[in-house]
């Protein structure tokens, strides 16, 4: 929220250090190592920040946020940022760290993690490099749909999902910085809906939802509405922002890149039907006695699930 370079700064790293205790609990080697691989990227992010907050201040005297005039210190910045965010290139620690810690802290690092970085780019907009955001942008949502092909692993495939849709808000940073914070909030909904959904049902991998029907039938229909949602299929609440941030780039004739970007949703919209077709339409061979566990409540059940589903599914119809 600052306007200081120098605070901005020091409130990512206290943001970042902040999540660090949260994703090494409980305490074992894969949640530690994915700690270790979060803060050594994040680290690297923020010292890079500092670079060019300093050649900023030393080339313009300005240590304001909204003063980034120089090219190179602008350009550093955008490359920092896009690793704070995981987009492509610099996207190969999203799914390792994700994969390694619980779904609670996996929610927590793909949704509240990704609001700092954005609302920093979010103030930057009208000085970045249209050129640099495009790459950046396209290539996330091409790698974030071909990298959750062959993902067996739900956290992974959340992950790569969570690249493709950072990619669609950076392509509207700089025509419409708004959209780009409508894109965020509606993300964040869907993906806190369906961390939600997983954990309540301690779900973890794609063939463990073949058996979803016999835990809790409402939950299968609640996860289906939320991945359409995801994929960005009228009328849900995930169409809404791909079809404002497609209109605008045709307005402003980047035709090309709506082009490009409406193709590479395809392949995310894929490996969410892949899901869905294993939650809803195959049943798991059991036996006669299994098919009455949905029946009793599960204690972990949370009022946030139906609050987040509704914001994820019905706001476009609303």
């Amino acid at each position: 929220m600052s306007n200081h370079w120098l605070m901005a700064w020091m409130g990512l790293e206290i943001n970042t250090l902040a999540i660090i205790p949260m994703m090494t609990y409980p305490n074992n080697m894969r949640n530690t190592e994915s700690a270790i691989k979060y803060f050594l990227m994040q680290a690297t992010a923020s010292m890079i920040i500092m670079f060019a907050i300093i050649y900023n201040a030393w080339m313009t005297n300005q240590w304001t946020l909204f003063q980034v005039s120089n090219e190179w210190a602008t350009t550093f910045m955008t490359l920092a940022l896009a690793m704070k965010l995981g987009l492509a290139p610099f996207h190969f620690w999203v799914p390792e760290v994700t994969q390694g810690i619980p779904l609670t802290s996996g929610m927590i690092l793909l949704t509240w993690q990704k609001i700092a970085p954005t609302s920093i780019l979010y103030q930057i907009s009208p000085s970045l490099n249209m050129n640099i955001l495009v790459l950046l942008a396209v290539s996330s949502t091409l790698l974030g749909g071909w990298g959750g092909l062959n993902q067996t692993h739900l956290r992974k495939i959340l992950a790569y999902s969570s690249i493709a849709h950072m990619g669609w808000m950076t392509v509207i940073a700089l025509i419409n910085p708004s959209l780009m914070i409508l894109n965020l909030l509606i993300y964040i909904a869907a993906t806190m809906a369906m961390f939600l959904c997983l954990n309540l049902t301690s779900t973890t991998k794609i063939n463990a939802l073949s058996n979803m029907w016999n835990k809790s039938a409402p939950m299968t229909i609640t996860i289906m509405i939320i991945l359409l949602s995801l994929g960005g299929l009228p009328p849900l609440t995930g169409f809404m922002p791909k079809w404002l941030i497609l209109q605008e780039l045709i307005i402003y004739n980047n035709i090309a890149t709506a082009m490009l970007l409406a193709l590479s949703s395809l392949l995310n919209l894929f490996f969410y039907m892949r899901i869905i077709y294993t939650s809803t339409l195959t049943m798991f061979p059991s036996n006669n006695m299994s098919k009455f566990q949905w029946f009793h409540t599960s204690p972990k059940s949370t009022s946030l699930i139906p609050s987040m589903t509704i914001i994820s599914a019905m706001l476009l119809p609303l």
